[in-house]
């Protein structure tokens, strides 16, 4: 990784605020020209230090208004195993992270879903179509309290 310098790292401040600004603007607000400005977006992107734009969508305006992490445990590990149960949650669209971790535990899933009924099939889907799983466990958001997708450049 390269180091950036304080206009790239102005740059990323301001397009994870405002991803939509554009590029006029964001060269007004940073105190380059445009052309210059837009040369740095691209070799961020092109250095997959910006690796993509989104929008923020509200999960609750859409029913999504469960959020669960599940903890979950292999009961045997290796590579093979590992790439497996990799594709499995990779295919399951109510999982909007997962993470290997190291612990008790082998696997953090994130998943939203609109209700009890939901979670209890994605559960039963998730420990019946993986290798090895041996043991999950639950935590149901009675709060959310903080997200944000922001890094600090």
């Amino acid at each position: 990784m390269r180091d950036l310098d304080n206009i790239d790292r102005n740059i990323l401040e301001t397009l994870q605020l405002d991803g939509r600004i554009t590029m006029t603007d964001l060269a007004n607000r940073i105190g380059l020209s445009a052309t210059p400005c837009t040369e740095r977006v691209r070799r961020l992107e092109r250095e997959g230090i910006i690796s993509g734009y989104h929008a923020h969508v509200n999960p609750h305006t859409l029913g999504l208004k469960m959020l669960v992490f599940v903890e979950i445990r292999l009961v045997s590990k290796s590579e093979d195993v590992f790439e497996r149960v990799k594709q499995e949650l990779h295919n399951v669209p109510e999982i909007m992270e997962c993470h290997m971790v190291s612990g008790d535990f082998d696997y953090l899933v994130k998943a939203r879903l609109a209700e009890m009924t939901d979670y209890r099939k994605l559960l039963g889907d998730i420990l019946l179509k993986l290798p090895a799983a041996s043991e999950s466990r639950s935590y149901v958001v009675m709060e959310e309290l903080k997200e944000t997708l922001y890094v600090q450049p």
